[in-house]
This record gives C-alpha cells, structure tokens and sequence, in this order.
C-alpha cells in the first residue's frame, strides 16, 4: 500500500490515474491532455505499472494502459477503517449539538 502511496504522491502520476479512471487511453493521448513530453509521460507510467496501479497492452505502435483496481480497493479498504472513526465522531458530535440546542430552547422558554 505503501507503493500506491508513493507512486500516487506525484501530481502528474495522479493526474495520469485520473485520466485513466475513464478507460483505458494511449500515452499520446496522456501527452496531450497533460501537455507534458512523451518521455515524461512514460517515466510516470512506468513508476505506475511497477506500482501495480496500470496495465499495459500492446495494439500495433501504441501502448494503451488502463488501470488495475486491485491497489486502489486495498486502499479503499484502508480508507474505511478512517472513516468508520470520523462517522462516530461526527454522531457524537451531532448528538452534543442536538442536547445544547435542546437546552437553549429550554432556557428561551423560562425566560418568557
């Protein structure tokens, strides 16, 4: 998990998994919606496929490469744990602001 950390820290590596959540594209098509060079596009895509985060697939001269969802749920799965803990914190938090607000309609009301 630590390597799809890594490799997705990079702005135009995540910017490349962005594309790639679409479908699958070629690199010249990754070249020019990042407006970077060909070869910087294939360095980022190679530290991607040794991430194990894209597939490639050779069609005559082109590369097309596509994502691999395998990393990408191991770190949805990470995820969930975090948020688990943010929802109950978030219900307690709604349950504390539910009894002050209770509260202060109480005190409204003595005070007529």
């Amino acid at each position: 998990m630590m390597t799809t950390f890594r490799a997705l820290a990079e702005p135009n590596r995540f910017q490349i998994v962005e594309l790639l959540r679409d479908g699958p594209r070629p690199v010249g098509d990754m070249v020019h919606r990042l407006r970077l060079r060909q070869p910087q596009v294939s360095k980022h895509l190679r530290v991607l496929s040794e991430a194990g985060l894209v597939d490639v697939r050779v069609d005559a001269q082109r590369r097309i490469y596509a994502l691999r969802p395998a990393p990408l749920r191991e770190l949805e799965v990470w995820l969930e744990r975090y948020r688990r803990i943010w929802e109950g914190n978030y219900q307690r938090l709604d349950a504390l602001l539910d009894e002050m607000k209770a509260k202060e309609k109480k005190r409204g009301r003595k005070k007529r």
